[in-house]
């Protein structure tokens, strides 16, 4: 029986490499892989998928509207797996209709993406696959100080920390540092020159 799943982490965890790997060992056992990816990631192109360790694939793009149950239907209906990068920018009613191809077409859905933003707080994707996927398990990442990295921390052009914006700002090792949470309080305390 199918499952939806979602693979988490904070960011540099790995979390693109092991969906192109995933992909991967799918199509070499002769299975045909959908691989979404949402719209408005489009730091490695529009339709591309990339690791920050080099491998890379295209990728079917999923607007901010679609309903993706639907595109399964009328355009996708052959693939045997789906596996989505990014998928805390999907929609909580996306989520839903990821969860419907599992459920009506018996077909795995896997998800990577991150949990939360850079003040901590859940995207509302990330949210829903809390909420309904049948496994969830977390893609473990390091902290400077050795701890595991819970924290996406947002940094600026100077490198200090951002705690105030817009909830997607699309970056990767120039705008974001995996931290603890711990490192994560200290080091904005002391920027704010409180220690």
């Amino acid at each position: 029986m199918a499952k939806l799943y979602f693979k988490f982490g904070a960011m540099g965890c790995s979390k693109t490499a092991q969906a192109l790997i995933t992909k991967f060992n799918y199509e070499e056992r002769n299975m045909k892989v959908l691989l979404l990816k949402p719209a408005v990631d489009d730091r490695d192109g529009v339709d591309a998928v990339r690791s920050r360790i080099g491998i890379r694939a295209g990728a079917a793009v999923v607007q901010a509207e679609e309903n993706i149950y639907e595109t399964y239907l009328n355009t996708y209906s052959d693939c045997n797996v789906v596996i989505v990068d990014e998928c805390q920018f999907l929609t909580p009613e996306q989520v839903d209709q990821l969860a419907d191809i599992v459920m009506e077409r018996d077909v795995p859905v896997l998800c990577f993406g991150l949990s939360t933003d850079f003040t901590t707080h859940l995207f509302p994707g990330s949210k829903r696959l809390f909420e309904i996927a049948q496994s969830i398990s977390e893609i473990k990442s390091v902290c400077t100080c050795g701890a595991k990295a819970t924290v996406n921390a947002r940094i600026d052009e100077r490198g200090r920390i951002v705690t105030e914006g817009s909830q997607v700002c699309i970056g990767g090792n120039d705008r974001y540092v995996a931290m603890c949470r711990k490192c994560w309080l200290k080091r904005q305390a002391r920027e704010r020159g409180s220690v």
